[in-house]
Order: structure tokens, then sequence, then C-alpha cells
């Protein structure tokens, strides 16, 4: 998880409680960008098949949730609190053997 922990990989506390804290919160954030990265690819995928092409077991084998290229850990975020985000509604993906 050293990509995505903010401050260095070192725990700089040495509070039992607060290293435990910390490393629940590091979990918390892998799996949100994970989850992210799996909704990402699922509507590609799905659009992909509406596209005519055809997804196969070995197309999708090949792909992993754990894709972090595309963060900007220190980036600037704009957040509108006004503008909630749609829910997911993950599609089905037809998935030819």
């Amino acid at each position: 998880m050293a990509w995505i922990a903010f401050g260095g990989t070192v725990i700089k506390s040495g509070d039992p409680a607060e290293q435990s804290k910390r490393m629940k919160y590091m979990d918390v954030v892998t799996n949100a960008i994970m989850l992210q990265n799996v909704a990402d690819l699922t509507e590609v995928l799905h659009t992909m098949s509406k596209d005519g092409f055809t997804i196969t077991t070995e197309l999708v084998s090949s792909l992993s949730p754990y894709i972090r290229g595309h963060i900007l850990r220190f980036g600037q975020w704009a957040l509108n609190m006004e503008d909630p985000p749609s829910p997911l509604e993950p599609k089905p993906v037809p998935v030819s053997v």
C-alpha cells in the first residue's frame, strides 16, 4: 500500500491504536480505488460489447482492479457537495467462452 500512503510508509506513532487506525484508513482508501476501477472497467467492457467487440475470458482475465497509474495523490481536487455522484449501476458483461 505504499502507493497510497500519504506522508510516507513509516507509521510515526508508537500508539498501537493510532497505528491500527492508519492501516485501516489506508485499507478503506485502497478498496475504494479498486471498487471504482472495477466499476470503470465494467462500464468500458459493457460499452465495447455494445459496440460489437467480443469480450473473451482471456481478455477479462488480463484485467486487474489494482490499476493505479491514473491516481493523482497530490493533485488538485474539486468537490462539489451540491452535485452528488450518481449511484453505481453495474451492467452485465456478456463474456464469450
